[in-house]
């Protein structure tokens, strides 16, 4: 075997190493992009959970504003409704940077809007039949 039959077999065997070696590589990145997306979600998902949670007791925390019994929890869209003598709030507690999705804008709207209604519906037969 000649010398450039040996040199032409060298850069074969260092291109299929140095092809194995990328390919692994490419592997362990799909796989920690993978692992990194699989925790962000979690992340997100007990991030919403504890949220959830805490929301329902932010009512009775000595720094909110109203009288607590006359908060009623809603959970979804908004968190509650708070009964005042003189109105009546729609609450949504936010925590840090968390912002109001596209529905509990469209409900902060409707308020200022004043497109916010009140209807009576009787069920069962009339009291005088």
């Amino acid at each position: 075997m000649n010398i450039e039959t040996q040199i032409i077999i060298g850069l074969i065997i260092i291109i299929v190493i140095l092809a194995f070696l990328y390919r692994r590589k490419i592997w362990q990145y799909s796989e920690l992009e993978l692992n990194h997306s699989d925790l962000a979600s979690k992340k997100q998902s007990q991030s919403t959970r504890y949220g959830r949670m805490t929301e329902q007791f932010l009512p009775i925390l000595d720094h909110y504003p109203y009288d607590e019994h006359n908060f009623r929890f809603i959970g979804n869209p908004i968190d509650g409704i708070q009964f005042t003598d003189d109105g009546i709030i729609f609450v949504e507690f936010k925590a840090a940077n968390s912002r109001l999705t596209s529905t509990q804008k469209k409900i902060k709207d409707l308020i200022k809007d004043k497109k916010v209604y009140f209807e009576e519906h009787r069920v069962g037969p009339p009291a005088n039949a």
